[in-house]
């Protein structure tokens, strides 16, 4: 990989710029306020912008991008502190930053503009040209300041818009209709009455496979993303169809991506995504969103194998995020950067000598066998720790050789964090802290560990203490105040995170809020004509297009979420209107799952639950009791991904609850006792684990 920095010293003009501050400064983001000083006359996203565009009739630049972001970082260095640069976009241009973590509304519309004119995905920073209506007519990526790489010069980039905008406009209004076609084709789907059958789920895992690397695991050559919903997707058709070989695909790119460089061997958790098709050598930012969603996944893989590297690899992420990604309060930051003292990726590599002298001589020489670090390096001349050179020994070897490598790794990490630590995005999103939660609430489930259930829990109050008010969910949580709109992601992991609190906790208070956060969603989302819900609520503000969309992108579609929330709620109130909502979000988005399963992995998800129907289990206990929590072991130690769980306190009168899913249950003899329903009819209640285990 190429350090840019590296090759564009900082002229004379560069360093001019430390001494100018725009429009930026009153901010809450941290990408917009890394932004505050350039030189360029940076607007936020307004009306103020807009309304000056349309005074002057310049064109829009657009630079959208996150405070984690290396190559925003390096596209800033090289060009928006460029003052000459910088000039030229103040002359000609009305210069508007966005942080796509805060508005997402936005990224969405324009990086699939992108796509229109790159014919390829688009990324960060992402760089749009607009008319004063909003309206995209040319774009890209990322721009060097001099042609290089097949890749025009920034400034090359700027006077061709400028040509354009004012000589040829009926060249750029054709662009603008072509990009209005695509995100009407794109964002709004159009319903379908074919049927939602098992065939749509075995048509996808297929599909999945045809491009899923045999070798390494992922999907194509690379770069590789360690994108979750597939991975679901392929172990759920698994637990339908009994076909072990999908279940031992996601198995095979678990226990890969956890040897490889794109796991943190040292600090725990995930960085972005892998730039080479084996995971070896990553994009070295930490997302929260990727944590979250991987927690999830190798939780599930130890369920299925039982095996401890997966184990270890959840507790390893979550200690990652509880060391350096929780605010004081609970809530959870968005990412660790990419970069530190100006290098991608310097923080996290190493040289044999630095481990040397950290181990002595002879502990290092095992190290750098087992975790594949040479004098060459395999980044840059430095190297990054992984596994995949799959040093094989047998069981009593191999736990001799762990002793050894254990408390080198804890030594190597307290070495490690003497160093300039990446900048941290200290951003509090909603439906990130919401995914985050639960995670710590599956963790709690499976291992039973108390601190990931005070974790949840606090995290959870934070989020409803500060990000929702009067059943309106907020994007972000700074100072303490909700702000900005929140989107359909924000209240549909916020319900989706309040179930999993009921289903851990069996509090019945976070069942009623995850129906009153999913009845606002409802009342506020929710396409009236044609099912499905738009990403934006009915008050936003007027974009460019009203984008309706069950894809994933680097998270799960909030449409699948939602989904999902509909049937889980059905399942424990049994009121019709929740499923019907759910069938009708399926056939809005029946056409999607059938064109493109990759895309529609979690839809398709979240459709296995609807066709499959769920395992409903109900334990009459008291929580504590040894039998009880004996049940819940058995159940949350099992890969269930189809089931809905709670527990009733015996001392109920019998048979009531005010929960449907529940009536009628009661203890044998005094005795915790569980049922299993599904398809509307219930096992014969069973007071031991074993048959429990029988019947599930």
């Amino acid at each position: 990989m190429t350090n840019y920095e590296d090759e564009y010293a900082m002229t004379d003009s560069t360093a001019q710029a430390n001494c100018f501050r725009n429009r930026l400064t009153s901010e809450a983001s941290p990408y917009l306020l890394q932004h505050a000083e350039n030189p360029v006359e940076w607007y936020p996203w307004g009306e103020e912008a807009l309304a000056r565009a349309k005074a002057e009739d310049k064109p829009i630049l657009l630079s959208i991008g996150y405070s984690a972001c290396h190559w925003c970082h390096v596209m800033a260095h090289e060009s928006f502190e460029n003052v000459e640069i910088a000039g030229l976009m103040n002359r000609e241009f009305i210069n508007v930053k966005v942080d796509r973590e805060e508005r997402p509304d936005l990224d969405d519309i324009y990086q699939k503009a992108a796509q229109v004119f790159l014919g390829r995905g688009g990324g960060w920073p992402l760089t749009m040209f607009l008319t004063p209506d909003q309206e995209p007519f040319y774009g890209g990526t990322y721009f060097p300041p001099a042609p290089r790489y097949n890749l025009p010069g920034f400034p090359e980039v700027l006077r061709g818009v400028v040509e354009a905008y004012r000589n040829h406009r009926d060249d750029v209004r054709k662009n603008v209709e072509k990009v209005r076609a695509g995100l009407l084709r794109v964002g709004t789907p159009q319903p379908s009455d074919d049927p939602l059958t098992d065939r749509l789920l075995d048509e996808a895992a297929q599909n999945l496979g045809q491009f899923f690397d045999p070798v390494h695991g992922g999907f194509g050559e690379g770069p590789k993303f360690p994108t979750v919903p597939p991975l679901n997707l392929l172990l759920r058709q698994t637990a339908r169809t009994k076909d072990a070989s999908h279940q031992e695909q996601v198995l095979l790119q678990l226990r890969t991506m956890a040897a490889g460089g794109v796991y943190d061997h040292l600090g725990g958790g995930f960085h972005r995504y892998s730039v080479d098709g084996q995971w070896l050598i990553p994009h070295f930012e930490k997302m929260l969103y990727d944590n979250a969603q991987l927690v999830r996944i190798y939780l599930d893989g130890w369920r299925l194998t039982k095996e401890n590297r997966l184990r270890e690899v959840v507790e390893e992420t979550l200690e990652f995020v509880r060391r350096e990604l929780t605010h004081p309060d609970g809530a959870f930051f968005a990412a660790q950067d990419a970069d530190s003292e100006g290098h991608e990726g310097s923080y996290f590599v190493w040289e044999p000598k630095e481990i040397i002298a950290v181990l002595g001589a002879e502990t290092a020489d095992t190290f750098c066998r087992f975790y594949g670090v040479t004098e060459n390096g395999n980044f840059e001349g430095k190297n990054v720790l992984n596994r995949l050179g799959g040093v094989q020994l047998e069981h009593e070897a191999q736990a001799k050789i762990e002793s050894v490598l254990r408390p080198a790794r804890r030594k190597l990490l307290a070495a490690r964090e003497q160093r300039m630590k990446p900048q941290r995005d200290d951003n509090v999103l909603t439906s990130w802290n919401a995914m985050m939660v639960s995670a710590y609430f599956d963790a709690y489930l499976a291992f039973g560990a108390p601190s990931y259930l005070a974790a949840a829990e606090r995290a959870l109050t934070f989020l409803l203490d500060y990000a929702v008010e009067n059943g309106r969910v907020y994007r972000a949580v700074r100072a303490g105040k909700g702000r900005l709109n929140g989107y359909l992601d924000d209240a549909a992991c916020l319900a989706a995170a309040l179930l999993d609190a009921f289903e851990a906790t069996s509090h019945q208070w976070y069942l009623n809020q995850a129906r009153e956060v999913t009845d606002q969603l409802l009342e506020r989302y929710w396409d009236e004509s044609d099912g499905g819900c738009f990403y934006t609520s009915r008050d936003h503000e007027q974009l460019l297009h009203r984008m309706k969309s069950g894809a994933d992108s680097a998270t799960p579609s909030g449409n699948a979420t939602v989904a999902t929330v509909l049937l889980r709620l059905f399942s424990f109130t049994r009121e019709q209107r929740y499923h019907d909502r759910a069938a009708e979000l399926f056939r809005a988005f029946r056409k999607a799952m059938g064109q493109n399963a990759y895309g529609s992995s979690a839809m398709l998800c979240a459709l296995d639950w609807y066709l499959t129907t769920p395992q409903e289990i109900v334990i009459v206990g008291a929580r504590g009791n040894t039998m009880a929590e004996s049940f819940l072991s058995v159940v949350h130690q099992r890969y269930l991904p189809n089931r809905s769980v709670m527990v009733v306190e015996p001392t109920r009168r019998a048979g009531e609850s005010e929960v449907a899913l529940a009536v009628g249950k009661v203890s044998v003899d005094g005795q915790p006792t569980a049922y299993v329903c599904q398809h509307q009819t219930c096992s014969p209640p069973v007071t031991d684990s074993h048959q429990l285990d029988l019947l599930l």
